[in-house]
């Protein structure tokens, strides 16, 4: 896997797509993991400080030790680390929004979860849906200041701009759509950036990571060479 960063205490990587971070009883079929990858590459045991869906791709932060999987864990739940996100979704989205919905755990348990998002460019492509003869797509860059399990996909989905490729929250009629015309099964979901404070020096850490090949295909295809349409503003 591709490293971003490296420290003493702390690893990123950027995690493809379809990649689980760790071994689970609800993906069988699984294979290979970040965790265990990971650990092969650099021949050291690794610790995953925080989760990313098998389906999202981009900065995955690991801690060297046990110390640093502490520290840094404490700063994710106390929401001291930034989370920057790019997806690409269905329609026209607004200039700016945020998204304040609250979310259900699995227990029952309802819990606050926030979201702000920003359009960074717009598209109409020639591709008839349902009973239109064109399609909308935006690219956003998406926020989130809690972090609820699931919570872009299923904030996206309450808005009603669902991210493509995304199953169950997203439009299974969109993804199918993708995947007969572009070939494409990816979820256009990544984890563009981290950012936080060192917990041990203070440093201020900024992780970024390039969108992996599929993403950035279905960029192209959606927002270059098959746009009709196009406005874009600055990330």
């Amino acid at each position: 896997m591709t490293i971003l960063y490296q420290s003493d205490d702390l690893v990123a990587v950027n995690k493809p797509h379809g990649l689980l971070v760790h071994r689970s009883s609800i993906a069988e079929d699984a294979a290979e993991f970040a965790v265990q990858l990971l650990r092969n590459q650099l021949g050291q045991r690794v610790y995953p400080v925080h989760r990313l869906d098998r389906k999202t791709g981009g900065v995955l932060l690991f801690a060297l030790n046990e110390a640093a999987n502490a520290a840094v864990q404490g700063l994710f739940a106390a929401g001291e680390v930034e989370k920057t996100y790019l997806a690409i979704v269905r329609g026209y989205t607004p200039d700016e929004l945020r998204i304040d919905y609250p979310l259900r755990r699995e227990d029952g348990v309802l819990q606050d979860a926030r979201t702000d998002l920003k359009t960074l460019q717009r598209t109409e492509i020639d591709l008839p849906f349902g009973k239109h003869p064109t399609s909308r797509y935006s690219l956003v860059e998406l926020r989130p200041t809690t972090g609820r399990m699931h919570q872009l996909r299923k904030h996206m989905a309450h808005v009603l701009h669902p991210i493509i490729g995304d199953r169950p929250h997203g439009c299974n009629k969109q993804n199918r759509l993708f995947k007969e015309h572009f070939t494409m099964t990816t979820m256009l979901l990544h984890a563009s950036q981290l950012r936080f404070r060192h917990p041990f020096t203070g440093e201020t850490i900024s992780i970024a990571a390039p969108v992996q090949p599929e993403f950035e295909r279905m960029m192209g295809e959606l927002f270059e060479r098959r746009a009709k349409g196009l406005s874009s503003r600055g990330a």
